[in-house]
Parts: structure tokens; C-alpha cells; sequence
């Protein structure tokens, strides 16, 4: 059990807070809710106490004799700050300490988290962008807003992640208490999913690729405060909180989309699962069974996006590449070797998937196990974890890779 401070700021986003509220609570964490007085307009000081279980304060005056303004930095495992408002980021960033949220901020030794909303102008204004990079030059991690819905007709950048996406992100902070954001600066590129050939206007070929081990290297990226773009072929699952995705269907969408990104990139990791093959012709209409009961195909290879970018790849950049291999043991490893040396990649992960005798596929599943081949020849077994626990890992192996910021 953890001791949380979630700080609530004056924005219409405040509501999603108390679904944060209750996951934390519902896994075991102690949740004190520090509002301001902006954010109790939207949401009251009863909901609060009623969700999380403790009282509620908005000013270092209350229970004065316990010196809430210092006891509450001090105790904290995890701060986080959601809906962080543009006049929060600015107080945080300036060391203004007005109400008992903004002292605990400048109490707080643990880390913290500032999860923005806002609308777009307000997002993007010098001002703002100043105050992000100064908290983020600190060691807090603020997620990018998420584009969509915001108040009235307007529609852009500035929406609250989604509480279960921002819950995640915490949980991964959790996990690394002492441990600073080592990827602030750099900016990331992760594909995730498998891609579809269409074979007609209702068939295509496809592979089994879930994007769960994409999204939790994209999550822990941000975690550890990198900039994240997410190239997601057809992924069914919420966008990972403070990720970019971009959506795409065929390996050639995913090709076209990731060689843009991957050129401001510092890391790409090719997690994605393209289909290797694709139809040579696509039916205009539903392909109909015949008298023979049979159906013969014509295909054609498709691009091997990561070799493309091992020829492509700007001095100083750490490619990861994927390997999914249904051999085992000295086959599989021969294999991701030769996949290693021919994409021209600084670190293949292998996984032998396909179930068999005694293996896990991790298809579709939260867990995974890898093992990690490196150009230099060094090997790393990660063992059987979640697939967070996984990525943190490879990113653990990519860090030492990396030059300066």
C-alpha cells in the first residue's frame, strides 16, 4: 500500500479524477485528496472524503497543529496532479506556494505526477511550454494532454488522459520510487499491433499481434519521461496516456507512418507484427466459393520496415527490433541473430510464441517473457513478468545505449 496525494485542479476534467480515486483505492493505496478551491466548484469536498476516506483541505489552516503543508510532502510515495490547470503548472513551475496543494508540491520528495488539461490555446502558449519543460527539467513527469472533446463545441489538444491510462502510468512510477525520469529529451518511437492485407472489401491476412506489448513500452516510455509516438496497427485497446498514436492499417501505411516518425526519432522499437506477405491482387468484391472448393492465392512479399530503417538509421539512434519465433532454444537464438545483423538493429527481442511444451504464448496475453540479443553479442533473458515489467526492462538495456541529451 502506497501513500498517494492526488491534487485536483480547477478544470472541468475534475470529475474524471474520482474514477482515479477509486482504482487507487481499490488496489490498496492510502488517497488523500488535496483540491484547490477553483476545483471544488466542479466537484465537492463530500465526494472526496466520501470516495477516498480522508478529509479534505484546501488550505495550510486547517488541522494547523499537524502541519499539513510539510506532513503531507513529506509522506507521500506518489504525488499526482489531475486535471493539472495552465495557473497550476505556472505555480509549480515558479515555486509559488498559495494554497496546501502547491506547498505540498514543494515538500514532496517522491515522484510527481502532472497530468494537464486545458484547452489547446492555453496548452500551446509560450508560457505554458516554458512551465512544462522547467517541470520536466526537474524530474516531474507531465504527460501530454490527449487530443479530443473539450468544453463547449471545441475539439483539439488538452483532454485528460483517460483515468485507467493515467492509473497504469502511475502504477509504473510506483514501481520505480527512487529512480528519475531517464528518458526526459528524448523522443521515441514505438509500433504496436499487427498489420491487415486486404484480400477483398471483407477479408484480409492478418496475424495475432494484440499491441499490448507496444502500448506497455509506449506507457513505460512516458513514464520515464520520454516524448512518445505510437505507429498502432489495428489495436483495439485506450491509448496509452501522454502518447501520440497515429492509426494505421496495412504494412505499407505502417511503413509510410513510422519512416516519417522514426527521422526526429531517438529510439524506434518495432514492436509492430507486419504481415510478411500480402494478396498480389485485391478482389473488388467478395471473393464467392466455387464448385472446386478451393481458393488459390498469389502473394507478394511486403517491405521489412526495420531493415529499411537499419539503412536509414542517423548517427546516435538505437533501433529494437522483434522477433517472433515459434523454434526454440539454440534455433530461435540462430534466428533472432541473423534477424539482428540483416535489420541492422542495436537490440532484437526474441519471443517463441505459438504455446508448445512448456511455453506461454503471449499472444493477446499481460504477460511475456524475451530474450534480448544485443549487436555487441551480449544476451539478456527477461524472464516470464508482466509486460510493463517487461518494457521497463528493455528500456533498461536501451538507456545505456543512448548519448547525451
Amino acid at each position: 500500500m502506497a501513500e498517494i496525494v492526488l491534487g485536483v485542479g480547477g478544470g472541468i476534467a475534475a470529475y474524471k479524477a474520482c474514477e482515479l480515486v477509486r482504482r487507487f483505492s481499490e488496489a490498496g493505496h492510502r488517497v488523500r485528496v488535496v483540491p484547490t478551491e477553483a476545483a471544488l466548484r466542479f466537484v465537492g469536498a463530500p465526494t472526496w472524503e466520501a470516495l477516498s476516506g480522508q478529509p479534505v483541505a484546501t488550505d495550510v489552516w486547517s488541522d494547523a497543529h499537524e502541519v499539513p503543508h510539510v506532513q503531507l510532502g513529506r509522506t507521500a510515495e506518489l504525488v499526482v496532479v489531475a486535471p493539472a490547470t495552465a495557473d497550476l503548472l505556472a505555480k509549480a513551475a515558479t515555486g509559488a506556494a498559495d494554497d496546501l496543494l502547491t506547498n505540498t508540491l514543494l515538500t514532496a520528495r517522491c515522484p510527481v505526477l502532472f497530468a494537464p488539461a486545458m484547452h489547446t490555446e492555453m496548452w500551446e502558449h509560450p508560457a505554458t511550454v516554458a512551465n512544462v519543460a522547467t517541470l520536466r527539467a526537474r524530474g516531474a513527469v507531465v504527460v501530454e494532454p490527449a487530443v479530443g472533446r473539450l468544453t463547449g463545441p471545441d475539439t483539439g489538444k488538452g483532454r485528460l488522459p483517460e483515468p485507467a491510462e493515467l492509473f497504469a502510468l502511475a502504477t509504473r512510477l510506483l514501481a520505480r520510487p527512487d529512480q528519475r525520469p531517464d528518458l526526459t529529451g528524448r523522443r521515441v518511437v514505438v509500433t504496436a499491433g499487427g498489420t491487415r492485407e486486404p484480400l477483398d472489401p471483407v477479408r484480409f491476412l492478418g496475424n495475432r499481434s494484440s499491441g499490448r506489448q507496444g502500448y506497455a513500452l509506449a506507457r513505460t516510455a512516458v513514464a520515464r519521461g520520454a516524448t512518445v509516438q505510437v505507429v498502432a496497427a489495428n489495436v483495439d485497446l485506450p491509448d496509452p496516456a501522454g502518447a501520440e498514436v497515429l492509426r494505421v492499417e496495412t504494412t505499407e501505411q505502417l511503413r509510410t507512418a513510422t519512416l516519417a516518425a522514426a527521422r526526429q526519432a531517438d529510439v524506434v522499437v518495432m514492436a509492430a507484427a507486419p504481415c510478411d506477405f500480402r494478396p498480389a491482387e485485391v478482389s473488388a468484391e467478395k471473393i464467392k466459393k466455387d464448385a472446386s472448393g478451393r481458393l488459390e492465392l498469389s502473394l507478394v512479399a511486403t517491405p521489412d520496415i526495420a531493415a529499411e530503417l537499419g539503412v536509414a538509421k542517423p548517427s546516435g539512434q538505437v533501433l529494437v527490433a522483434f522477433a517472433a519465433e515459434t523454434a526454440t532454444g539454440p534455433a530461435a537464438l540462430a534466428n533472432a541473430r541473423a534477424k539482428l545483423a540483416a535489420k541492422r538493429a542495436d537490440l532484437i527481442v526474441l519471443n517463441e510464441v505459438g504455446g508448445g511444451e512448456g511455453r506461454q504464448d503471449p499472444f493477446g496475453s499481460d504477460y511475456n517473457a524475451a530474450t534480448v540479443l544485443a549487436a555487441d553479442g551480449a544476451t539478456t533473458v527477461l524472464p516470464r513478468a508482466t509486460k510493463e515489467e517487461l518494457a521497463d526492462a528493455i528500456w533498461d538495456l536501451v538507456k545505456p545505449l543512448l548519448g547525451s541529451a
